[in-house]
């Protein structure tokens, strides 16, 4: 069997790659074979890693955080091969969502050599439509305020780990106005004022914020996440609680489950697994059972 690792070198600001030669050499010592693949951008990788598909490999490894995850999700979308996860990341909210063990790479190679001996499991992906262009994602799409944290934090370069999200998430708040938003989902449209709007397959975003955090990644349906306007003290007074999934019951929270949303928003960016897809408006709709993974 030919397994395909790929390592970011640049996730959790250069932490991946440790993890990444520490489990290529996990999984060699089980037998396998393994072709390594590293690049020192992104984009670079990408096409390693599609190059290396098409020539044939039985299973893909991403080494590294949900960044990685999207380059697996979107390298495999169509192909009958599993996708294994080693968590190097600073968020790692997709290994979260499939339980896989964190801070240890080499329980992560255990938990998915396992899987491959197991078969792994099917869940669901969310497809994003933007401008002409599919793109898949495991775990998230959001666009409004965290969408703008987002930015606002992968501009900086300190500090390094979930703090940077949190300090841009004060910056932000201080002069982010709330959204009108044209939101259609499963064919009912309205008009909808909110501080961000999130179709989730997964539960948490940002590290372990448990916005949806009854979703279920192999239901079918995608969890769609609205927070109203809120005042800014509210809206702190709320944000511990995500941690714990305990703000669902804020009324300026609403959760509903859809198969297919379309947002609209002037100047609204939207993200998903945390990588910067496109403007509004997209198209979002769940696609039942389409990735293979290695948990």
């Amino acid at each position: 069997m030919k397994i395909a690792v790929a390592i970011n070198p640049a996730a959790s600001f250069g932490g991946a790659r440790p993890a990444g030669h520490q489990a290529v050499a996990h999984i060699r010592a089980a037998g396998r074979d393994v072709v390594v693949l590293e690049a020192e951008s992104y984009g670079a990788l990408r096409s390693s890693v599609e190059r290396t598909l098409a020539e044939g490999v039985d299973a893909l490894v991403v080494v590294g955080g949900d960044g990685m995850v999207h380059l697996g999700v979107n390298a495999l979308a169509g192909l009958q091969i599993p996708l294994g996860i080693v968590p190097a990341g600073t968020g790692n909210d997709v290994a979260r969502l499939l339980g896989l063990p964190l801070n240890d790479t080499a329980a992560a190679c255990r938990h998915l050599l396992g899987a491959l001996k197991t078969g792994g499991r099917k869940i669901d992906a969310g497809r994003v439509t933007a401008g002409g262009r599919n793109t898949y994602f495991a775990g998230v799409l959001s666009a409004g305020f965290d969408a703008a944290v987002n930015e606002r934090a992968n501009s900086w370069s300190w500090p390094r780990g979930k703090s940077r999200y949190n300090l841009a998430m004060l910056r932000e708040l201080g002069s982010f106005r709330p959204i009108t938003y044209t939101v259609t989902a499963d064919d009912v449209t309205w008009s909808q004022p909110a501080l961000l709007i999130s179709v989730a397959n997964g539960q948490s975003i940002g590290g372990g914020m448990k916005i949806t955090p009854e979703a279920v990644p192999d239901d079918g349906w995608l969890d769609m996440f609205v927070v109203k306007p809120l005042t800014r003290l509210r809206f702190l007074a709320v944000f511990p609680k995500v941690f714990a999934g305990k703000h669902t019951s804020h009324p300026a929270v609403e959760i509903r489950r859809v198969r297919r949303v379309h947002l609209e928003a002037p100047g609204v960016v939207a993200y998903a697994d945390g990588e910067r897809i496109a403007e509004l408006p997209v198209d979002v709709e769940v696609v039942p059972a389409g990735l293979w993974v290695l948990a």
